[in-house]
């Protein structure tokens, strides 16, 4: 018959267990504080490289996504606040304000034109040609950490992924998923009509009329009766580019 642990055994045990606590505690710590040095040497690193490459860092767009990408792998935001260390080293924290001020006033002059929703892309453009006088290039990634900046002010802007294409919103417009579906299917001519999402979307004549009339009111579609073939026309500007022209008078 096996013979059952006494007391003395109990307590070996119960010390082991101890034991192998602690150095457990004592591995993850010294783990810890390994990874802590790790990171404040791959900081200070990281200001150096900042230092000697700030004028890269302000011109090309590239090499700024790039920065950017290596600040986000040790937790560090440059963009968090226009005082301290990076913004007095590169001024980076009042380049993205001045993106988002001229983004919103592109906004604001497109908003006749697409309700509120544009193209990523043609944003981009339209900031390009107001800025082309300034000697700093500017990415997509610039206009999207721009963007993300503006969030804060509650005021709608967000970027929303429809097919393929990223588009802008600058109003607090929700859009359901048949909203999204005809904006989807309207970016291979820029327009759709109501029979061909009842054939390309298998939807009733109502469902189509219905979430159509949604998206005229919220002034994201034009309509165009003009056709031999007397099929009403749905134009969508946010995902059909518009005259870049609108910028002069901004």
């Amino acid at each position: 018959m096996r013979r059952r642990p006494g007391i003395g055994g109990l307590q070996t045990a119960a010390a082991a267990r101890d034991q192998y606590r602690l150095l457990g505690d004592n591995v993850a710590k010294l783990r810890t504080d390994l990874m802590k040095e790790q990171l404040a040497t791959f900081r200070s690193q990281l200001e150096d490289f900042a230092r000697k490459h700030k004028n890269d860092i302000r011109k090309n767009p590239t090499f700024r996504t790039q920065f950017h990408e290596m600040c986000a792998k040790v937790g560090v935001d440059p963009l968090a606040s226009n005082k301290g260390f990076w913004a007095e080293l590169l001024g980076i924290g009042d380049f993205y304000y001045e993106l988002g001020v001229q983004i919103v006033e592109i906004c604001l002059a497109t908003r006749p034109h697409n309700g509120g929703l544009i193209n990523l892309q043609e944003l981009c453009a339209l900031l390009r040609q107001k800025r082309k006088s300034d000697r700093e290039a500017v990415s997509e990634d610039d206009c999207l950490r721009a963007i993300s900046k503006l969030k804060i002010l509650g005021s709608g802007f967000e970027v929303i992924s429809v097919g393929k294409r990223k588009l802008v919103r600058s109003v607090p417009t929700e859009l359901n998923k048949d909203h999204n579906e005809i904006l989807e299917l309207a970016q291979a001519q820029g327009f759709v009509t109501v029979d061909e999402l009842e054939r390309r979307l298998s939807w009733t004549s109502g469902r189509a009329t219905d979430a159509l009339d949604t998206l005229l009111d919220e002034g994201l579609a034009m309509i165009d009766d003009g056709h031999r073939d007397g099929k009403r026309r749905y134009w969508f500007p946010c995902v059909s580019s518009i005259s870049t022209s609108v910028v002069s008078d901004i």
